[in-house]
């Protein structure tokens, strides 16, 4: 330990972590998301394949959990689509950005993933991107989103694979190359660090990545919390989508990864960080 952190300890408990950690995540000024412009054709696209599965006309209500200081899928959504959508964000900061970003403060409410401030059977689409990788409780947030689910409705998850390769090591969590195939205890070892002893290792965020997952995993958890069914995009994807029908050789190969078990399992490999789950009508 170096001399200047050593000095930050000095008259601190260790349980209340990295002095700066606790300031730059509480002004935000080091994670706030970036607005992408291009977020209105990925949510165009992702409600064309959802509309594939199931009826979005029906199910108005979504609920966009962990939503960040800058919720441009809640706007697009309200905005461009008329849905009556809300945003649920734990962290205090976040919560009046994101208000301010909306214009619309009653829809930001304060909460977590595994105790969501909203009623029982309320939401038709729930949306948890890069959430779920950070909770405390995985099974307890995949409980609480079925619980504010209607029969039939669905919930699309974006998060973590630990399977995933990238030729550089990147994961977008950790500033550490391969993170996400390091053994469990040196995962462990790394989040100990950034959260008491380098906070830039994580971004600053006082909630780093500490889940990893497949798509198995995901299937698995969603089942004990009693989702019924699970989807790729991968599976509501079609030749005839314009991403695909200008390729050749994307068009054969959707054809054979989308009906066979063994190629379908080989490309969720490296796409299983997001599934989307089926609650049952009954």
């Amino acid at each position: 330990m170096d001399k200047k952190v050593k000095t930050l300890y000095a008259s601190r408990k260790l349980s209340r972590g990295h002095p700066e950690l606790e300031k730059l995540s509480g002004d935000g000024s080091t994670s706030v998301a970036k607005i992408r412009p291009d977020e209105k054709s990925r949510v165009e696209k992702m409600l064309i394949y959802l509309n594939r599965l199931v009826d979005l006309g029906r199910q108005k209500k979504v609920l966009v959990l962990g939503c960040g200081p800058t919720p441009q899928v809640m706007k697009i959504l309200m905005e461009d689509y008329g849905y009556d959508v809300v945003g649920v964000e734990p962290i205090p900061s976040y919560v009046r950005s994101a208000a301010e970003y909306v214009g619309m403060p009653d829809r930001i409410l304060m909460g977590t993933a595994e105790s969501i401030p909203l009623e029982d059977a309320s939401q038709g689409l729930v949306l948890l991107e890069s959430v779920l990788e950070h909770v405390d409780s995985v099974e307890k947030s995949l409980d609480e989103i079925f619980r504010v689910l209607v029969p039939g409705g669905i919930v699309v998850v974006h998060t973590t694979n630990r399977y995933r390769f990238s030729l550089r090591g990147d994961t977008g969590e950790f500033r550490v190359r391969y993170f996400n195939w390091l053994p469990d205890v040196v995962k462990e070892c790394f989040v100990f660090h950034h959260l008491h002893y380098k906070p830039d290792l994580a971004n600053y965020t006082p909630r780093p990545a500490v889940h990893w997952f497949s798509y198995a995993d995901l299937c698995k958890l969603g089942r004990q919390a009693g989702f019924a069914q699970f989807y790729s995009f991968l599976d509501l994807a079609n030749t005839d989508d314009p991403a695909i029908s200008r390729s050749k050789i994307r068009s054969f190969l959707l054809n054979k990864l989308k009906f066979n078990p063994w190629l379908r399992a080989m490309a969720l490999t490296q796409l299983g960080g997001a599934i989307i789950m089926l609650k049952r009508t009954t």
